[in-house]
């Protein structure tokens, strides 16, 4: 009753009245159990009970020209990425041989201690979260489970397609852990500069220098097109300069 008589509803919020154990609101036991358990339950996010982990997404960039842009193609890209190891199926043992369970966690991945009043849950110092130890490990990855090879994909980029486009092709990334899942690759797509178009949205941009006599008494000039094709454009009589003449149908797909 003191404190809203002094602080009216500002007592109450945001924890109020500093210093006091009334003081505490909503967010006052959030706080503290944010600094108890914010290192010990951070970092773990891709790895699953039992020890299996995720793997990592991969980023690869591109350059096409406005004409690849225009078309369309299948591109053939060589990646470097972990892939699970061949010679003991992931599991980073030595062929012949099996993970044991971890003796510290007892395959939890994870250990509980006991700091006063509270019992706090943290990864197993042992087996780093994997539940599993390796006594023998596989000599071709080095118990890691996963090796790093170059392999060989194909990407499908579409026609009209946009300078900074995210192509992404699921389950092409990084071999996971333990069985886990693998990431994804993501194609960033740069469109290079046209030597002659430029391109705003699905409209091309050209500069086309012509005569004085050709802006003045009228004629004619070609342009060829993304497509292959030559186009002729009329040029009326008294035509000035920068005057913009339209293609319709001429631009990107």
């Amino acid at each position: 009753r003191a404190a809203y008589d002094r602080f009216g509803h500002a007592a109450f919020e945001h924890g109020g009245m500093n210093g006091g154990a009334q003081g505490f609101g909503a967010g006052g036991f959030a706080d503290i159990f944010e600094d108890i358990f914010g290192d010990m339950m951070g970092g773990r996010q891709r790895r699953s009970s039992g020890g299996r982990e995720r793997g990592a997404d991969l980023r690869y960039n591109m350059e096409i020209s406005l004409e690849e842009a225009f078309s369309g193609k299948t591109a053939q890209i060589r990646v470097p990425a972990s892939i699970s190891c061949s010679e003991c199926s992931g599991s980073g043992a030595k062929p012949g041989t099996q993970p044991a369970t971890c003796s510290m966690c007892n395959g939890h991945g994870k250990v509980r201690a006991t700091q006063g009043f509270f019992s706090i849950e943290r990864t197993c110092p042992q087996c780093q979260g994997r539940g599993q130890t390796i006594k023998d490990p596989c000599p071709k990855c080095a118990g890691q489970g996963r090796v790093t090879e170059e392999r060989s994909l194909s990407v499908n980029i579409p026609a009209g397609i946009e300078d900074g486009t995210r192509i992404r092709l699921a389950n092409e990334g990084e071999a996971g852990l333990r069985g886990g899942p693998s990431g994804d690759l993501y194609i960033f797509l740069a469109v290079k500069p046209h030597e002659f178009f430029q391109r705003d949205g699905a409209d091309l941009y050209c500069k086309v220098p012509i005569s004085m006599t050709t802006a003045a008494l009228g004629g004619s000039f070609e342009v060829t097109t993304l497509d292959g094709t030559q186009t002729k454009v009329k040029v009326p009589e008294g035509t000035q300069n920068g005057r913009q003449f339209r293609l319709k149908g001429k631009g990107m797909p």
